[in-house]
């Protein structure tokens, strides 16, 4: 059976998405944020003849994460989806959404698969005096982070801007770590959807002319040490295997791929 869930149900949700707290990052700190059937977002949950909750749909704007553990009611999911005009995204682990994403017959935009990995403990680390040179961005210092960023090939096509970064940091749904040389902000490392249990790395970039020094990994381990001493599970997504053996050597694991369908 699957129902709107009310404020009534928020025990059960969070015992249910908070036994995989990376995995379920953006349900827990949407439903954290901004709780139960607002303007612009809903939660569904699937419950079985027991009355125990074993799949949950976020609706947040137009998009959609599903969530199980085992087998769930694809064709409920879908007729809701379906049943929504601006719909604009699916996404979510690859195992639960590849089984919804034949029943939704809107036309793609795109279609992208990342590596999804989780961080419960740095395999390598530093000491406070090491990391001294790491330091937390201010909101007089967000122009200067966008900059950074932009100046990077990979970010410059990006959406990011002074006033999303102003948001995350006021709401305190995330931070930024970075390190200066000679006056320079030289790398960067962020976090977004933090919420009590768990983190989203993004944003890790460094000008091209201080690359090689070891001031990403610097600023990465400040930023996880951070976290996880505050008991938040880390997680972050990659599609460069490179990349990905920079983040497995600090105790990123994979957990799977992250799929998301945009639509027309």
């Amino acid at each position: 059976m699957i129902t709107k869930l009310t404020e009534a149900n928020r025990k059960q949700l969070m015992e249910f998405v908070c036994k995989k707290p990376a995995e379920n990052l953006f349900i827990i700190g949407d439903v954290e944020a901004f709780g139960f059937n607002n303007e612009f977002q809903t939660v569904w949950g699937q419950f079985d003849a027991t009355g125990e909750l074993i799949a949950v749909l976020l609706k947040y704007e137009t998009n959609y994460i599903p969530y199980a553990t085992g087998e769930y009611d694809i064709e409920g999911f879908a007729e809701i989806i379906n049943n929504d005009p601006n719909m604009g995204e699916i996404s979510g682990l690859k195992e639960v959404v590849e089984k919804l994403e034949p029943l939704i017959p809107k036309r793609k935009r795109s279609n992208n698969s990342f590596y999804y990995a989780k961080c419960q403990s740095l395999l390598e680390t530093k000491s406070d005096e090491e990391l001294k040179k790491v330091e937390e961005l201010t909101l007089a210092e967000i122009q200067e982070n966008v900059d950074l960023l932009k100046s990077v090939p990979e970010f410059q096509s990006s959406n990011i801007t002074v006033e999303s970064k102003k948001r995350v940091i006021e709401n305190k749904t995330g931070r930024t770590y970075f390190i200066r040389v000679d006056g320079e902000m030289a790398t960067t490392a962020s976090t977004t959807a933090e919420n009590s249990s768990s983190a989203m790395i993004i944003a890790v970039a460094t000008k091209e002319k201080f690359k090689r020094q070891g001031l990403a990994t610097d600023c990465m381990i400040k930023l996880c040490k951070d976290l996880l001493n505050e008991g938040k599970e880390l997680c972050l997504f990659y599609d460069n295997p490179e990349a990905g053996k920079i983040y497995k050597r600090l105790g990123f694991e994979d957990i799977g791929f992250w799929n998301m369908y945009r639509y027309e």
